[in-house]
């Protein structure tokens, strides 16, 4: 106990010759403070968090001081030398799930969860380059390289399966990383790249489907003119049968109006035929009659006058004036006349 006090007093001691001396955190930074003796207060890391953009002081030798940064911070792993991570090739180099090599650039967007400063210094690394390159890095380049490695060769060239993919490795990098105090943001692809013979494999195969959806234009092109053909030939055809339709509703028409012109004619003449009939009739029912005698008579005596009448003698056989009877003669001719009859 009594060297406890000698060591207390000494150190206050140089405290006071010393002073207390000033730790400050950028914009950016978060501080962490690890008492090394437990005078005034628990020994160890503090739970405290130090704001960033300000300045503390502590008595030396027994305080550390540390800061984190907690901007977000890109750890970029590419092909290229000459940017990215590191000068040196960096990509993640994997087996698509159908067996062709691939390489693929990848970005990974990270930052420090402020309120675990402590626990990343305490459990985690000591400061912002071993948490990079110890951590963060070590789990990018496994975890990514599963993920991705999950998608057939032809997926790569479809944006939306390597940003499907993307999504599942900051998930489960998220996952990882998150309980050490880092936050995953977001992780992005960049270029990939397949071995050279594979690479002309594709080419062929884009060259030969261009050339297939080349050939399918044409066909929907030929089929497109075809088709307007068709129509142009319906549409004639369709023009002739409304035609041949207009006609013969025009003949059709003509023909009932003839055939009812027509109709009424021979009901016309039948009427007057009818109406004819009906006059002999009359007259005949007249001549029949107890008239018609002196009808006959009166129509004779009208056709002779004024004409001359010569009566010759004839040879036997012939008329003999001595028999014939003049009245009967006249009576007969004039029915003869009347009827027509020679």
């Amino acid at each position: 106990m009594k060297r406890l006090f000698i060591l207390l007093a000494v150190m206050l001691t140089l405290a006071d010759i010393v002073g207390c001396m000033p730790h400050t955190t950028g914009e950016t930074q978060v501080g962490v403070r690890t008492r090394k003796v437990g005078l005034f207060g628990p020994k160890g890391v503090e739970k405290q968090v130090y704001a960033p953009g300000a300045t503390y002081f502590f008595v030396p030798f027994i305080n550390d001081w540390n800061v984190f940064d907690t901007k977000l911070q890109n750890l970029e792993m590419t092909y290229s030398q000459v940017r990215g991570d590191r000068r040196t090739r960096d990509d993640l180099v994997f087996k698509t799930t159908d067996g062709n090599d691939i390489s693929l650039d990848v970005i990974i967007a990270y930052r420090i969860d402020a309120s675990k400063a402590p626990h990343i210094l305490q459990y985690v690394a000591r400061d912002d380059k071993s948490l990079r390159d110890t951590i963060v890095r070590t789990v990018a380049r496994s975890k990514p390289r599963d993920i991705f490695g999950e998608l057939k060769t032809e997926a790569f060239y479809v944006a939306e399966a390597r940003e499907s993919q993307a999504n599942k490795a900051k998930e489960a990098l998220q996952a990882i990383l998150g309980p050490m105090g880092v936050v995953v943001e977001k992780v992005l692809t960049n270029d990939y790249r397949f071995n050279s013979e594979y690479t002309k494999a594709i080419e062929d195969k884009k060259v030969a489907d261009q050339q297939v959806e080349k050939n399918k234009s044409a066909q929907h092109a030929a089929l497109e003119e075809y088709k307007r053909k068709l129509e142009e030939a319906k549409g004639e055809v369709n023009k002739l049968v409304a035609d041949a339709d207009g006609q013969y509703l025009r003949d059709k028409i003509e023909a009932d109006v003839y055939q009812e012109q027509q109709q009424l004619l021979a009901k016309a003449i039948r009427s007057e035929g009818i109406a004819e009939a009906k006059g002999i009739q009359e007259m005949n029912n007249a001549l029949a009659g107890s008239g018609g005698e002196a009808i006959v008579k009166l129509r004779i005596a009208e056709a002779i006058q004024g004409k001359r009448i010569i009566l010759l003698p004839v040879s036997e056989g012939g008329m003999n004036l001595k028999t014939t009877d003049i009245n009967r003669l006249i009576e007969t001719l004039g029915v003869k006349s009347l009827s027509g009859g020679k």
